[in-house]
């Protein structure tokens, strides 16, 4: 029999390997900011997700940047299908793997579109190294109330095999609010998200690869 999930990132996804339940925790909403940050020339763009990629599509001709970055297998893609060349993807997709690996020439200028709720650590890092980086809050993370409820109810059935949590945000909005939760197993992608979980008292299971088919690949390990 295909274990049960529940899926709690924003973007779709399938595997016929399990029986998925799509409940996206969060929305995303774009964020005013101040545009004439795109007047400038920059040396790299980076995306850290799909949804930087998606909100700051708009903005791209309107700004001069001499290479591209992604964080992840899947934000390269989405980048491809929407016709924007890449020119590096770390081996890790995770910010700690993008700063073991991007090294560039001394005090480059760099463009950084993301999530107002990102993780301080990458522009931060990027700052101490003498780069000249421009941290722009594109989009912003919101709890959806109804689906962190229908989650909660459906652990109640005691049917759910798993939960996924794609980030430390989607934790935080199911955990805040119901601190019973009744599942099997509880995946997470990446080691900070882990210890967001630990904080509520839970263990997490760690991805082997900062991706959602490693995730289901973790689930499966467990022979449901």
């Amino acid at each position: 029999m295909k274990p049960t999930v529940i899926m709690t990132q924003t973007q779709p996804y399938q595997n016929s390997q399990v029986n998925i339940y799509h409940i996206p925790l969060l929305e995303t909403v774009k964020c005013p900011f101040d545009q004439q940050l795109l007047e400038r020339t920059y040396d790299w763009l980076v995306f850290s997700s799909k949804n930087a990629v998606k909100y700051f599509i708009p903005y791209l001709q309107d700004v001069q940047v001499g290479k591209i970055a992604a964080i992840g297998i899947k934000t390269r893609e989405f980048c491809e299908e929407q016709g924007i060349d890449v020119d590096f993807v770390p081996d890790d997709f995770s910010q700690e793997g993008f700063l073991a690996q991007f090294v560039i020439e001394p005090h480059a200028s760099i463009l950084l579109p993301s999530s107002a709720q990102a993780r301080p650590k990458l522009a931060k890092e990027l700052g101490n190294r003498g780069y000249q980086v421009e941290k722009i809050d594109l989009y912003d993370v919101v709890v959806n109330e109804a689906s962190v409820k229908a989650v909660y109810d459906m652990t109640l059935s005691h049917k759910i095999d798993a939960i996924t949590f794609a980030s430390s945000s989607a934790v935080r909005a199911l955990f805040d609010r119901y601190q019973n939760i009744q599942c099997q197993t509880l995946h997470v992608i990446g080691v900070p998200t882990q210890k967001i979980l630990a904080e509520y008292g839970y263990e997490g299971i760690v991805a082997d690869t900062q991706t959602l088919d490693a995730m289901i690949d973790k689930i499966l390990e467990k022979g449901f």
